[in-house]
This record gives C-alpha cells, structure tokens and sequence, in this order.
C-alpha cells in the first residue's frame, strides 16, 4: 500500500519547505497532498515569500482521512495559522495518539507543537531562534532530529528540508529509497549522505 503524508499550508508558510518536502516525497512514490489551512476554505495560498502555492484540497475535507504522517511547514505567519487551529491541532493530537509520523519545522515545533504541549516527552529542534520557546531540556540542536519514543521528526529551516524530507522517506519506505532520491539531487556532502553504507 502507497505511504500518504498531509502537508499542511496557510498563508505565510515557508516555501522551500513546503514545496521541497513534497517533491521529494513524491520522488519517493509516496502520495501527498497539500491541505489549505484558510479560514475561507480558499485552495491559494500566499507563502512567506509572495509565492503563491495551490493546495489540493481543504483540511476539513480530508481532517478524518487517514495519512501515515502529517507536514507542518514553518513560516511565522503560516505556524500562527496552524497553531490558531482547532482543526490542525486536533488532527496533529489524533496523528500522534495513533502512532503515525508527526513532522514539523523551523517555526512549527515551537509555535505549534511545544505551545499546545502536544509532545510533552519528545525531544524536538526548531528554527534556532525559537529554541527559548521549547523547553531547554528537550531542545536537540540538529539540522533533522527523530524522536523515535513519539514517532516526532523535526528540523531548523529551508536549507534542511532536504534532510527533513529525506529523513520522512526513510522512516515511511525505507532507507534504500531515501538513498535512491538522494541520489538524484547532487545534495552536498555530509546532508543526509544516504550513498555511503
């Protein structure tokens, strides 16, 4: 059966970490799809940069479908969406409570997930300028970081997203597909080098 992520977006969200974690999901032939977090129900969104990103679909059309991991891009702007959220926050919780993948970065780990407490006893990086918004002794200074006791994958900011969305690929296909992607994109070396085993 084909791996799904849902990729949460809203106005002010991060671009190259939205847009370079679903590519490289899809490289990996798992599915994605990109769910608008507007108020209005509105499919366009304006990321962080002016850019705009069409989503495929309205959260709370798909917020009782069921995916092997959940996306959080970060994005001030597009985190305080997710983190105002009723409906972002409860699926994260459902997603968590379920076993399944909980993925956030740069601003969303600490705005999201560290403000509603939604992983009291995961270990958890962010954007290094929201580290004194998670608490000190759960705060893992790493480009990507994996807390497997809570199935919780997070990351610093644009220039990881291709060690967090390589990283989600090994965890939902395996390592030898992540390895197979990584090989494709020229990455240099030391991020995520899936070539040498």
């Amino acid at each position: 059966m084909t791996a799904s992520v849902l990729i949460c977006i809203a106005n002010g969200s991060e671009e190259i970490e939205t847009v370079t974690t679903a590519d490289l999901l899809v490289r990996a032939g798992i599915q994605v799809t990109l769910a608008s977090v507007n108020e209005d129900g509105s499919l366009q969104i304006t990321a962080s940069r002016g850019i705009k990103i069409i989503a495929d679909i309205p959260l709370i059309k798909v917020a009782d479908e069921p995916f092997d991991a959940i996306v959080l891009p970060g994005g001030i702007e597009g985190a305080e969406t997710f983190r105002d959220s009723p409906l972002v926050v409860e699926k994260v919780r459902r997603m968590h409570l379920d076993g399944k993948i909980v993925a956030a970065i740069c601003a969303a780990p600490a705005l999201v997930l560290e403000y509603h407490q939604l992983f009291p006893f995961g270990n958890m990086t962010g954007y290094p300028s929201t580290q004194d918004k998670i608490a000190a002794n759960r705060w893992v200074d790493r480009r990507v970081y994996f807390d497997e006791r809570v199935n919780l994958l997070t990351s610093q900011g644009p220039a990881t997203a291709f060690d967090f969305g390589l990283k989600l690929i090994e965890l939902l296909v395996g390592r030898k597909i992540a390895g197979e992607v990584a090989g494709q994109l020229v990455l240099p070396n030391g991020i995520n080098d899936y070539l040498e085993d």
